[in-house]
C-alpha cells in the first residue's frame, strides 16, 4: 500500500467513525496529523473527492458525503502505515549535510540505495533542490548543501533581526484567541509518562501578521533547509521540553503585551535553542582534527 492510500483510507475509517471534523479537511492539516509532506496528502485527497467520500464547496473547502463515509472501514492500524520515501532521504540528507562537505548524488544510484524508481527520486531530488537542501549541477548530478557552525551562525544573524523586526510589525494584529491557540499546542510533560510537544506556529504567525513580503521571502527561500535542521534536533526530549518551553514564555508575554519581554525571549530562543546542532559540528571539528593529527 501507498502512503497516499494508507492516507486516503485511514481518513476514511475515521471519518466513519467521527473522529475528524470538516474543519480539519485542509492539506496543512491533514500533513500535520499524518506527519508527512503534502504531496501524499493531496494525492489522497483527491483519491477521496473521485470515490465521492468528499466534496468540493464552491470556496474551495471540502465537505464530508456522510452518506457514503458512515459504511466505511474502521481506521487503520499505524503499524499498518507505510514510510513516505520522501522524509526517509530528506533526513538522512540532513545528517549528512551536518558533515559539512559537499556531495554529489546520483539519481540511478540513489534510487537503488532507497529502493524507488528513478523518476520518483528525480521527483524528490526537485523538491529538495527548491527546498535548499541539494543544489542540481547539469550532467553531473545533485550535490548536497553542506551546513557549517559558520552557515548557521549567519542564517541565526539575519532571521533574528528579521524575526524582531517582524514582531514590531505584526504588533498591532496580534490576536489573543490565536495566542491562546498555540499555547495550547506546546506541552509540558505533566509526568514522565506524557511526552512534550513543541509547535513551530509561532514563528510563521509573526511573519504573516507583519504583512512584509520582503520579510516573508527571506524565509521562503532559506528557511525551508533550516526548519529540516531543526525538527532533526527535536528527536531529543530534552530539546522538546526547552523549545516547548521558550514558546510558551514568548506567548505569555505577547498576551501580556509586554513588548520587551517578547522581544527578549524571542532573541534568547533564536540565539541559543541549538544544542544538537552545535555538539554535531563539535563532533565533526573533533573528528576533522583526529584526521588531520
Amino acid at each position: 500500500m501507498s502512503l497516499s492510500a494508507y492516507i486516503a483510507n485511514d481518513l476514511i475509517g475515521n471519518l466513519g467513525a467521527g473522529l475528524i471534523s470538516a474543519d480539519c479537511l485542509t492539506v496543512e492539516g491533514l500533513s500535520k496529523r499524518y506527519e508527512v509532506s503534502a504531496s501524499p496528502v493531496r494525492t489522497a485527497v483527491r483519491q477521496l473527492v473521485c470515490d465521492g467520500y468528499l466534496s468540493r464547496k464552491e470556496n474551495g473547502r471540502l465537505a464530508i458525503r456522510f452518506d457514503k463515509v458512515f459504511a466505511a472501514a474502521t481506521p487503520l492500524d499505524e503499524s499498518t502505515r507505510p514510510v513516505d520515501p520522501y522524509e526517509v532521504v530528506a533526513n538522512d540528507l540532513v545528517k549528512l549535510s551536518l558533515e559539512g562537505e559537499p556531495l554529489l548524488l546520483r539519481e540511478e544510484a540513489t534510487a537503488e540505495k532507497y529502493n524507488v524508481s528513478r523518476s520518483s527520486m528525480r521527483q524528490i531530488f526537485h523538491r529538495l533542490a527548491g527546498e535548499g537542501v541539494l543544489t542540481h549541477l547539469p550532467r553531473r548530478g545533485w550535490e548536497l548543501r553542506p551546513l557549517t557552525q559558520a552557515n548557521l551562525d549567519s542564517y541565526i544573524e539575519i532571521r533574528l533581526v528579521l524575526e524582531l523586526k517582524a514582531l514590531d510589525l505584526a504588533w498591532s494584529y496580534l490576536v489573543d484567541a490565536e495566542l491562546r491557540e498555540m499555547i495550547t499546542l506546546n506541552r509540558l510533560p505533566e509526568s514522565t509518562d506524557h511526552n512534550p510537544v513543541s509547535d513551530n506556529s509561532l514563528h510563521a504567525y509573526l511573519i504573516d501578521k507583519a504583512k512584509n513580503p520582503y520579510i516573508a521571502d527571506f524565509f521562503e527561500r532559506h528557511g525551508k533547509f533550516y526548519a529540516f535542521l531543526f525538527l532533526y534536533e527535536h528527536t531529543e526530549i530534552s530539546v522538546v521540553v526547552e523549545t516547548a518551553r521558550q514558546h510558551l514564555d514568548i506567548l505569555d508575554a505577547l498576551l501580556r503585551r509586554d513588548r520587551v519581554a517578547a522581544e527578549r525571549a524571542l532573541a534568547s530562543h533564536i540565539r541559543y535553542n541549538h544544542p544538537v546542532l552545535h555538539r554535531a559540528f563539535q563532533e565533526v571539528s573533533q573528528k576533522a582534527q583526529s584526521t588531520a593529527g
